[in-house]
């Protein structure tokens, strides 16, 4: 079989695989399989069409992640955030770890500054970290 019709092969191969993914990295490699078919076509050494399809591959994947890094979308910052919540009990005191209720259930919390809180006491969501809920007594900014 001829070397630029291994290339077309391989580059449908990887377009057609990019249509399962949707992650646009198999297609850059599909194009470069393609400028390598070309390359061979025109009778260039294999080593030319390895280096065009390497090239082109990393030049493109080089790309997609400068464009996805340029738009990418910030995290929405938690809504629970600034929300108050009350103390229900202490399950370390020492190391700031409470129980709290919040939304009528009860959630692990890392109370932050003051630790003398006492049950009933109204705290207010600092950040939310899995499904542990950082607390303080002073409501964020």
């Amino acid at each position: 079989m001829e070397p630029y019709l291994v290339w077309i092969v391989i580059g449908i191969a990887l377009v057609i695989a990019e249509l399962l993914t949707g992650t646009f990295y198999l297609l850059v490699l599909g194009v470069a399989s393609f400028v390598a078919a070309a390359v061979a076509w025109a009778q260039g050494p294999f080593v030319l069409q390895i280096l065009v399809a390497g090239g082109i591959a990393v030049a493109g994947v080089l790309w997609i992640r400068a464009h996805r890094r340029r738009n990418a979308v910030p995290d929405m910052p938690s809504l629970d955030v600034g929300q108050p919540v009350t103390l229900d009990g202490w399950v370390n005191r020492d190391d700031r770890l409470a129980r709290v209720v919040y939304r009528d259930a009860l959630w692990d919390a890392l109370v932050e500054g003051e630790v003398r809180c006492e049950p009933g006491e109204l705290l207010f969501i600092q950040a939310v970290e899995g499904s542990m809920l950082r607390v303080a007594k002073q409501k964020p900014a």
